[in-house]
């Protein structure tokens, strides 16, 4: 048997997969040869089968011999050649054909007896080229980045600073694809009724969600632990990893034990990977000021105590950022105007049909306010539009005061990477109408009404008054001085009366680190104020809170919440907060010479320890597609204060064009410093 490995995936775009089996997209034809039959076209019968209970009415089986045409209803065989002792036959699938492991076997019948021969296995995949296909994909450009490119950019920070880190999803490697088939084979579908679940392999929306599910490990074993706590022994610091392939080869290799710990960019990516891999063109997408609304009622509450101290007491949160996933295909169950880019997220946040999975949604009903259309529209609805309350709880007595309520703020900058460059676009408007316009509230009321939440009376919301009452005095913080771990944080607080009569305003003020959901973990610092301000008059008080006073206390995230909690004389209080990120100096990479395909090539790794006191600890991680194999960590000696760190490290690249390499860098004072480096081999 000849199974014309290097021209079936050349034709097929299979051919970056290091595969030893044949690995084909449906609805196209591939070639295959073998030695055998005198009358090929009269006497022999193909039958490709796929799970464990192969059956023609599940379209799980397929038998058909050789014709003269290829079908595009059907499984075909088209005769290419026969010589004396060899046939070339070309073989397609239909394009709504199940994908995943097939095997293919032939019976011949000459002068009365039949026999037949298992001609080995190969898999089959989405095709994302071929129009008749659930996730084709007109542009071709579009395709190559969605489908075939291995490096991606994720977007994360917060809406003030927005920053980037690389990530190498790496859907092609060694045995990833077979890790992704295995991660289909134990889903709680497949588990509860595995003959069903391959006959709905055919499906991109049926396979998105199920996935959904099993790239988190609630309810299912699934890939990958969660873990917001800021606390992460046991396991692996989120924000440590950069790429899929050590996460699920480490799920594999534990005997399917999920992977400690991931966070909502983790999971994103490894979803990425697992859909490029079969072939569903997918990106990350980052929603900054991301709202959970964990109780369906589009509104998002915060509580601050009168010292101006976050509580911990809503299931609601806002999030500095969220990424999730959009996977490209048709949605038949919809109708044409809901195809396209359908919302995806593996992140474990609340249950959908009574497991941890979110969507598939589609992007056109989310923008439109058609959340009564499945799969789990009110909550990625939510997650861009929520409108939020900020309330002052009195633990004592129970009660709540609202201070402000918002409209404009959740849902900013939705950010991806753009298409053949290391850039960030912008897809806001594909979410929303523009904020504030009457369009934009109108389809806000429309989801209100769609979920019931019109006619309802909510005893938990705040009266129309409440809403309505206007405050004294405005406020905000300004930065004053670099935002960089090692650097004391200079900020002023801006408070300016509103009024033409004098304000006294006391003033309470906390910083916290936080994780980036903003959950707050230490308390870092605290100050209270009397201030008197003339009509009209603007004041500002300066902060600063020192480097040795939040070093101890910060997460891996570099976030902190500031916030200014004002009592106004007579007049309703007001709330200021900012969340800050503070950046990781920085780390650079010079490649040192020419990168040529099996040829040594020197790279150089430096760091400069910004501090005044000495960094230990110091660990560097490279990893890079087709530049090395595996992970490398390479252990550096202490650095003093101001002192520079120089690593030398080769690699011998097996693969031309534009490659990227991924660095990561911790030590004890910082954590996971990234960069990244495109290496044109």
């Amino acid at each position: 048997m000849n199974w014309h490995l290097k021209e079936n995936a050349r034709d097929h775009h299979t051919s970056k997969f290091s595969s030893k089996e044949l690995i084909v997209r449906r609805g196209q034809a591939f070639t295959v040869s073998f030695n055998g039959t005198e009358q090929p076209e009269q006497n022999l019968t193909f039958i490709a089968e796929t799970g464990p209970k192969p059956s023609k009415p599940a379209k799980t089986q397929a038998t058909f011999g050789i014709s003269s045409t290829m079908s595009k209803e059907s499984w075909s065989a088209v005769l290419q050649s026969t010589s004396s002792n060899s046939v070339s036959i070309s073989i397609s699938s239909p394009p709504n054909a199940v994908i995943g492991r097939y095997k293919l076997s032939v019976q011949s019948t000459s002068s009365g007896s039949s026999s037949s021969a298992s001609l080995g296995t190969f898999v089959l995949l989405f095709n994302p080229w071929s129009s008749g296909d659930d996730v084709f994909m007109p542009n071709k450009a579009e395709c190559e980045e969605y489908v075939l490119e291995e490096f991606g950019i994720i977007f994360a920070g917060n809406k003030n600073h927005i920053n980037s880190f690389g990530w190498n999803f790496g859907q092609f490697q060694g045995d990833i694809l077979n890790i992704c088939l295995s991660m289909l084979d134990r889903s709680l579908n497949y588990r509860q009724d595995p003959a069903t679940d391959v006959s709905h392999r055919n499906d991109p929306k049926y396979l998105g969600r199920v996935l959904s599910a099993m790239v988190n490990a609630n309810d299912d074993q699934g890939v990958l632990l969660g873990n917001w706590s800021g606390n992460y022994e046991g396991g692996k610091s989120p924000g440590s990893w950069t790429g899929s392939g050590e996460i699920l080869q480490n799920w594999k290799k534990s005997g399917f034990k999920p992977v400690r710990y991931g966070q909502c960019w983790v999971f994103a990516a490894v979803l990425t990977t697992v859909l490029r891999c079969l072939g569903i063109p997918t990106r990350t997408i980052t929603n900054f000021s991301s709202a959970h609304d964990a109780d369906g009622n589009l509104r998002v509450d915060e509580f601050y105590d009168a010292s101006g101290n976050p509580l911990d007491r809503a299931a609601d949160s806002i999030w500095n950022f969220h990424v999730w996933n959009e996977s490209w295909f048709s949605r038949s169950d919809l109708g044409p105007s809901y195809s396209g880019w359908q919302v995806l997220d593996a992140t474990p946040q609340e249950e959908s049909g009574g497991i941890y999975q979110c969507g598939p949604a589609s992007r056109n009903a989310i923008k439109e306010g058609d959340v009564d259309l499945d799969y789990d529209c009110p909550f990625v609805f939510a997650e861009v539009n929520a409108d939020c309350m900020y309330w002052n709880y009195d633990p004592a007595t129970r009660k709540k005061t609202l201070i402000f309520s918002q409209s404009t703020i959740i849902g900013q900058f939705i950010s991806t990477k753009a298409v053949g460059r290391d850039d960030r676009v912008d897809v806001t408007n594909d979410y929303k109408y523009e904020e504030g316009s009457t369009k934009e509230r109108d389809i806000f009321k429309k989801a209100r009404k769609k979920l019931g939440l019109e006619d309802k009376f909510d005893p938990t919301a705040p009266t129309q008054q409440e809403i309505d009452q206007k405050p004294d005095i405005s406020g905000k913080f300004k930065v004053a001085g670099p935002l960089k771990v090692g650097k004391d944080l200079n900020l002023i607080l801006v408070l300016a009366n509103l009024q033409s009569d004098a304000k006294t305003v006391d003033v309470n003020m906390t910083a916290w680190s936080t994780v980036y959901t903003r959950k707050p973990v230490h308390e870092i610092w605290k100050d209270s104020t009397s201030v008197t301000l003339s009509p009209r008059e603007e004041k500002q008080f300066p902060i600063k809170i020192p480097y040795i006073e939040y070093q101890q206390k910060l997460t891996t995230d570099n976030t902190i919440q500031v916030t200014a909690l004002c009592h106004v004389e007579g007049g309703i209080q007001v709330l200021v907060q900012r969340d800050i990120t503070l950046d990781n100096p920085a780390i650079d990479i010079q490649v040192l010479g020419e990168a040529k395909v099996n040829k040594e090539v020197d790279v150089e790794v430096i760091f400069t320890n910004p501090i005044d006191t000495e960094v230990m600890n110091c660990v560097l991680q490279v990893e890079g597609n087709d530049l090395l194999r595996g992970i490398l960590e390479i252990d550096i000696p202490p650095l003093k204060a101001s002192e520079k760190s120089s690593t030398k490290l080769k690699l011998i690249p097996f693969e031309t064009g534009p490659k990227h390499l991924l660095v990561n860098f911790s030590c004890d004072k910082f954590t996971d410093i990234k960069t990244f480096k495109m290496v044109n081999v």
